[in-house]
């Protein structure tokens, strides 16, 4: 995994804004509509391309692919696992319904909870989970290094969903236990994990519903939190066996974008615990006004030396394009926390995490990139006299 060096790198959580066309195509493959494959996957790729080169040409120095192939951050994978089948007994609402920000503001939320998750089928556990994704995969990896073919990059990720993403998602009806269920998840998952890192990529892991159970079970006390949260960091760190940890960076974020999200768990509560994954770098929230203040947690946290830290300098959770004094005041922050070499100046999430969900235009997401970019220019000429200074003592 690339450091920072002579400048602070960017780079961004993975999904990025779809082209309409390519988004209708999706849609009616979700919905089990026939659709020329071959015309689908000549889009795909084109698409690919298109994102790759728009990155670049904003500044980004770590990029990926847009996730231009996937419907949704979470829901690929069922495609991609045997021993699922949808689940025709589940009930089609909100993952947030009855959940601590739900109930504190109903009246606020009662728009949202029919928003595009409804739109993706759930899938229930039948047999042993089997990872059958590698065409899959293959074809994403492939169009990736096309994308990249002459073209100047720091590096690039692939992200890839976690298992308690996919267990939250699709309900077990076969493994004895919920533990059973949550390594066999890992077994399968673990083989895309590594086919991503031997294609030359680093790998990004989403996991999202690690961080937002606490909000989504209001029953649950803190402490029972944590120990959730602990057995699913043990499942991702057998997910990963065998992989180099630097060549891994872990994405968590909050779920809910638009919203009040008093009840977001705080990370001075389950930083120790995210602190035994075994990966090289944090992706995270910190530009939104319910995490930024945050940057002391995750510095008076014992972290090992050598994490890679990738806080949000932009957000997806509002609409205005963040000044560029702003992000290089945050980076400034972090690197005093940090030193130069250990930030890289990220996202708080991504951008249109199911493919059609655009709460943010895509030119208002362009935009913010290119606020990302100028800020971590300003930063880096700021901090280049203290990385000289440190250098000389």
């Amino acid at each position: 995994m690339k450091h920072s060096g002579d400048r602070i790198l960017t780079t961004h959580v993975g999904s990025l804004p779809r082209p309409a066309d390519l988004h209708a195509m999706s849609v009616a493959r979700r919905q089990g509509q026939k659709i020329d494959d071959v015309a689908f996957n000549a889009r795909v790729r084109k698409a690919v391309s298109d994102v790759v080169r728009k990155q670049v040409d904003l500044g980004i120095d770590i990029v990926d692919d847009g996730e231009m192939s996937k419907p949704s951050f979470i829901t690929y994978i069922n495609e991609r696992l045997a021993g699922l089948e949808p689940d025709s007994s589940h009930r089609n609402q909100s993952p947030w319904a009855g959940s601590r920000e739900v109930q504190e503001f109903p009246e606020f939320y009662a728009p949202q909870l029919a928003n595009v998750h409804t739109k993706h089928t759930h899938y229930l556990c039948t047999g042993p989970v089997k990872y059958r994704g590698g065409q899959a995969l293959k074809t994403d990896l492939d169009n990736l290094k096309a994308a990249l073919k002459d073209i100047d990059v720091a590096d690039a990720f692939v992200p890839s969903t976690s298992v308690s993403s996919i267990e939250d998602w699709n309900r077990n009806a076969y493994y004895k236990s919920d533990e059973d269920y949550l390594f066999g998840l890992a077994e399968a998952i673990g083989e895309e994990y590594r086919a991503i890192v031997d294609a030359g990529f680093v790998l990004q892991v989403d996991d999202p519903h690690l961080v937002t159970y606490y909000v989504c079970h209001p029953d649950t006390s803190m402490e029972e939190c944590r120990k959730w949260i602990a057995l699913r960091v043990h499942a991702i760190n057998h997910a990963l066996r065998g992989i180099p940890k630097d060549r891994v960076r872990f994405h968590t974020c909050y779920g809910i974008n638009f919203g009040p999200r008093v009840h977001d768990i705080e990370v001075k509560h389950i930083v120790d615990i995210l602190g035994r994954l075994n990966v090289g770098a944090f992706s995270f929230e910190a530009a939104n006004p319910r995490h930024e203040h945050e940057w002391t947690s995750w510095r008076d946290a014992k972290l090992p030396d050598d994490i890679i830290m990738i806080p949000g300098m932009i957000t997806q959770s509002n609409v205005m394009v963040e000044h560029p004094e702003s992000v290089a005041q945050r980076l400034e922050r972090w690197i005093d926390a940090f030193g130069v070499e250990r930030v890289i100046a990220g996202t708080d999430c991504g951008f249109a995490s199911f493919a059609g969900n655009d709460e943010i235009h895509q030119t208002i997401v362009w935009a913010k990139f290119a606020a990302l970019v100028k800020g971590t220019q300003i930063a880096s000429k700021a901090a280049r006299p203290k990385r000289l200074t440190a250098q000389r003592s």
